[in-house]
């Protein structure tokens, strides 16, 4: 789910900023009362709820075709010819997910990395996508992959994208209204004729500021579907399968660390022994205890 949370806010900023510039060189929407020298608050905040909701369902739409096209994900057929590897995922993901109430099936890939990887996305249950590396393939056994798919499937059966979505409206909202009042009040302490560009060039600065400040929130809520989605994994697959899952992903990760130093993707679990608030997952010890 990290994987898929980092893409989504990547282009949530990308998106964003794009929007603001675009409005603010054709002046779209006047805030700004130029006459008293004030902001209006009012129309500040309904011009931001316009670009942040439609920045993060722009985000959403285009999250399934960004995850393909940046990991390289390979789209199984699963009506043509397959490998043993293809035809195990696509069995386990359409099993779990009719299990888990799914009227449409998601789509199903895997792409090449070292890394033991998976992740679900896409803007509604009808168009998901779920993905697993074929380093998870080679390093995980039948039960634990089939843990871990379970916990993406769950991903997609809880709405997990969409809630995150208008959580991150929400907070583009305030990002975008906090980027300009900052950016007004700096250009009032320069010369007049340099205003406009101060203002404009603030803006841009002060936004890709407090997004970063508010993917803290992002993170937070991350962190507290993933207790959800390790439920919902064992709702499916079973419980002995999904902790099965977790502590052949905590195995892994130790192994890593102690040759390689580096952050592990599974599940999003981080190379660092205890989550942090940039963390997407919590520490996968405490996923354990509370799954238990």
């Amino acid at each position: 789910m990290g994987k898929r949370i980092f893409y989504f806010l990547l282009t949530n900023v990308l998106v964003l900023v794009t929007i603001s510039i675009i409005l603010s060189l054709f002046g779209a929407w006047n805030y700004i009362d130029y006459g008293t020298g004030r902001i209006d608050p009012v129309a500040l905040l309904i011009f931001s709820a316009v670009i942040g909701f439609t920045g993060s369902f722009i985000s959403l739409a285009i999250s399934r075709w960004m995850a393909k096209r940046m990991m390289g994900v390979r789209v199984i057929n699963p009506d043509g010819p397959m490998s043993a590897d293809e035809k195990f995922v696509v069995e386990k993901v359409h099993r779990l997910s009719r299990a888990a109430g799914l009227m449409h099936m998601p789509e199903v890939g895997i792409y090449d990395a070292k890394e033991v990887n998976a992740f679900a996305t896409g803007p509604t249950k009808k168009r998901s996508l779920v993905a697993v590396s074929s380093g998870l393939l080679h390093e995980m056994d039948d039960d634990a992959i089939e843990g871990v798919i379970a916990h993406e499937v769950a991903h997609i059966a809880n709405g997990d994208m969409v809630t995150m979505t208008l959580l991150q409206g929400v907070v583009n909202t305030f990002v975008v209204f906090l980027a300009r009042v900052a950016a007004f009040a700096v250009s009032r302490f320069t010369r007049e004729e340099l205003a406009p560009i101060v203002h404009f060039l603030a803006i841009i600065v002060f936004q890709i500021l407090f997004s970063i400040l508010g993917s803290l929130v992002v993170f937070a809520y991350s962190r507290h579907r993933e207790y959800h989605a390790d439920r919902g994994g064992a709702d499916l697959a079973g419980k002995d399968k999904m902790r099965h899952a977790l502590e052949r992903l905590k195995a892994y990760s130790n192994r890593v660390k102690e040759n390689e130093q580096t952050a592990v993707a599974t599940l999003k679990i981080n190379g660092k022994r205890k989550s942090n608030i940039f963390s997407t997952h919590p520490d996968i010890d405490e996923r354990i205890q509370r799954l238990s």
